[in-house]
């Protein structure tokens, strides 16, 4: 079974979608409505801003979004989906490329999203780390220990765990994870702690952006981070998608039920690699591709 997955924030580049833009006129209509939507040219941006234009999250996601179902729309016969998943913001890209969302639904609760978690985090400075080389259980009970918001926030693959919370309960728990023989713990460069209960202000503004939006049965299951599970229900979709805010991406999990549920081969749409690379570590012998450019 053909299974098809999508990127989250961290994945845009300077320049990402031009080709799309340039070389197919569906592709620059969809953009040109995506301006006209978000009320600003974020095509200026994608193409010709600088890293640091592109790292705002209500610009980030997006122009993520954009490219990966631009991309997706553009494969004509080749995007025939038999499962589908996104990584955190990759949900909602993989909801609109499943056909349970409208291209421009999909493009205002992105925004939406972006906004809501950017006024979360600016009213509570936070931060996320990535805990590399150890087992999740330790990362787990380190995080409950701590009397601090810290909480498990990305299960990417084994060996890997992103944390997320406050500065003093990142800074803590790197510290443990350290002693207890992390092979790194690396603060990441993000604007807060997302998928940690301090996103609790953007997942009540979210979910009822989420609740007025019409979604409709995908064409395929799509497995979501919050329960890594198989669903086509459009009521559960929502539920899920407004969990997603406040709790971990399960994305070990998600591959790994894919997988035992007939996935043969993952294709990413989207920028950059990181999925097939999180996917080769949950099993090295899956067969893994990706689409960045037409």
């Amino acid at each position: 079974m053909k299974a098809f997955v999508f990127p989250g924030q961290g994945a845009q580049f300077v320049g990402m979608g031009k080709d799309l833009y340039e070389n197919s006129e569906m592709a620059k209509e969809l953009f040109e409505k995506a301006n006209d939507i978000l009320g600003f040219r974020i095509t200026d941006l994608m193409f010709a801003g600088t890293d640091e234009d592109l790292k705002q999250t209500k610009v980030t996601q997006p122009a993520i979004f954009l490219h990966s179902v631009l991309l997706a729309k553009t494969m004509g016969e080749d995007f025939k989906p038999e499962m589908v998943a996104g990584h955190s913001l990759g949900e909602f890209s993989a909801l609109v490329a499943a056909e349970a969302m409208s291209f421009e639904d999909g493009l205002k609760l992105v925004s939406q999203r972006a906004q809501a978690m950017q006024k979360a985090c600016e009213a509570e400075p936070s931060t996320m780390a990535a805990i590399i080389g150890l087992e999740d259980s330790v990362v787990e009970e380190v995080c409950a220990s701590i009397d601090e918001v810290v909480v498990a926030a990305n299960y990417n693959c084994p060996g890997q765990l992103v944390i997320s919370g406050s500065f003093a309960g990142i800074d803590k728990a790197c510290e443990i994870l350290t002693e207890k023989g992390a092979k790194r713990a690396l603060k990441l460069p993000v604007g807060g702690a997302f998928h940690s209960p301090l996103m609790e202000p953007a997942r009540v503004e979210l979910a009822a952006a989420i609740e007025a939006t019409e979604i409709k049965n995908p064409v395929c299951p799509i497995y979501q981070n919050i329960n890594a599970e198989a669903n086509t229900d459009a009521a559960t979709i929502k539920e899920n998608l407004v969990a997603q805010l406040t709790g971990a991406v399960k994305w070990t999990q998600t591959v790994q039920n894919m997988i035992a549920d007939g996935a043969d081969s993952f294709t990413e749409v989207g920028p950059g690699k990181a999925l097939q690379g999180m996917i080769k570590k949950v099993d090295r012998k899956m067969a893994v591709a990706g689409v960045s450019s037409l």
